[in-house]
């Protein structure tokens, strides 16, 4: 067990979500929150959303959906000392609420936990209390219409973007902290500046001061601020639809044998888990399902593949996103994760003029690429996708290259394990998800136009 973690929970006992503050100036829905953990700090983070018109007022609903807004934003702050007792003070929670809350917790703080080696169970971690009186609210008469699309910038969701065209008049695109290659994506779909809500999130730099110092740091779900960010915005925007780009490869966990998931808010799990609460407690009809959801990675590489229009704007790097321009590093394991789901088809000219070089040749990403493939103990905490489809793009692009002098990578694995080519990838449809019916069929006609 990690000592510092122990040291932190025994000094600093209690973290309180105290307040939010929001107002409505310069056509923005201005939200503050204020976090405190008692003896350490203050944590007073930002989130700024453009409101649509003039006419959007504040009102005992909006405000409600912002203190809920506040309750997975938390997480972020909580982590640095994992304080054994939360405290709700901003708002009123139910019994069932709290325990939504501390699955939520606990399952995306699963990889923080494992990297920062704490062992402890859910009912340990934390206990949540409120206080406060249950405040009746007036629910709004609501009839959405559209979809609201979250862009990240990579792939996924511009594949998103493709299938969803016929929709396009409707459609909003979602977009946490705009760069330019997210709104690039964005605009080459055809979607205009005032069809693109930039929501500007703002961490507080009282937590990057107590990260250098020592105190606990690591990954949070973020997705799931992005539930509950873009439910506002929904709301905000009259949207029926929050409409993601999760694949059905997100459920997959990422330490072999146990659910720890980088990608725990992005699981099927997680989304029905976020409609259940919606329902029971927002209770307006704003529908948030993946249209991904049935389609493994490498599917969404083969739709990919087509979309040319997009292949020198896309970037999902993370290391590569800390730089001016966002750049491919390809050193780490989302390069060559993407780099290997698209090779079955651009492979190898045009791959390198994506990512600059070919990085099958690159000798010191074995490591990785036993990582990718399943043959090591956990797989990468990036989003990428399962072994078995890493493991059949690979043997079918050494297929499609046939007897030619193969890269260093493709040569290393032809040598060491077996090509696995007995399920057609291509032709898979996963049934579990909770995609509205009239999509499906949009679906399925986007695979068959490219499928073989």
């Amino acid at each position: 067990m990690n000592s510092n973690f122990n040291e932190l929970r025994n000094k600093y006992t209690t973290f309180i979500y105290k307040k939010y503050n929001s107002e409505i100036k310069d056509n923005n829905l201005i939200i503050t929150f204020n976090f405190e953990i008692p003896g350490l700090t203050i944590f007073n983070p930002q989130i700024i959303i453009p409101i649509p018109n003039i006419n959007v007022e504040k009102n005992d609903y909006l405000d409600y959906l912002i203190f809920n807004l506040g309750l997975v934003e938390l997480i972020s702050y909580y982590k640095c000392t994992c304080s054994p007792n939360v405290i709700i003070e901003a708002g009123y929670i139910d019994q069932n609420q709290i325990n939504w809350f501390k699955k939520l917790y606990y399952y995306g703080l699963g990889e923080f936990m494992y990297v920062n080696n704490i062992n402890i169970s859910e009912d340990e971690l934390m206990t949540i209390t409120c206080n406060k009186d249950k405040k009746d609210i007036e629910i709004p008469n609501y009839i959405g219409k559209g979809n609201l699309i979250p862009i990240g910038g990579g792939k996924d969701s511009t594949v998103s973007l493709e299938i969803l065209k016929p929709y396009k008049e409707d459609n909003h695109c979602f977009i946490i902290n705009p760069k330019e290659v997210t709104l690039s994506c964005a605009q080459v779909a055809g979607y205009k500046q005032d069809k693109i809500v930039g929501i500007k999130r703002t961490i507080d730099s009282n937590l990057i001061d107590l990260n250098k110092e020592g105190y606990l740091n690591g990954h949070t779900p973020f997705s799931a601020i992005v539930a509950f960010t873009s439910y506002i915005t929904a709301y905000l925007y009259n949207k029926k639809f929050i409409t993601l780009s999760n694949e059905s490869s997100a459920n997959e966990s990422t330490v072999i044998g146990t659910k720890i998931n980088h990608q725990y808010s992005k699981t099927y799990e997680f989304e029905n888990d976020f409609n259940n609460y919606t329902k029971e407690y927002f209770k307006i009809d704003i529908q948030y399902f993946s249209l991904l959801r049935p389609l493994t990675e490498y599917q969404i590489g083969m739709l990919f593949s087509n979309y040319k229009q997009y292949h020198q704007i896309f970037k999902s790097c993370n290391v590569g996103s800390k730089t001016q321009p966002w750049k491919w590093c390809c050193n780490c394991p989302k390069c060559l994760f993407v780099y290997t789901i698209l090779s079955p088809y651009l492979y190898k000219e045009d791959l390198v003029k994506i990512f600059g070089e070919d990085m099958f040749e690159n000798q010191n990403l074995i490591k990785t690429f036993d990582e990718l493939l399943g043959y090591s103990e956990t797989k990468p905490f990036e989003c990428v996708g399962t072994y078995e489809e890493v493991r059949f793009a690979t043997s079918k692009t050494i297929n499609k290259l046939n007897n030619q002098e193969l890269p260093y990578l493709l040569n290393y694995y032809k040598n060491k394990y077996p090509l696995e080519l007995d399920t057609n990838y291509e032709r898979l449809f996963n049934n579990e998800h909770n995609i509205p019916m009239e999509y499906i069929e949009l679906i399925r006609k986007e695979l068959d136009k490219y499928a073989k």
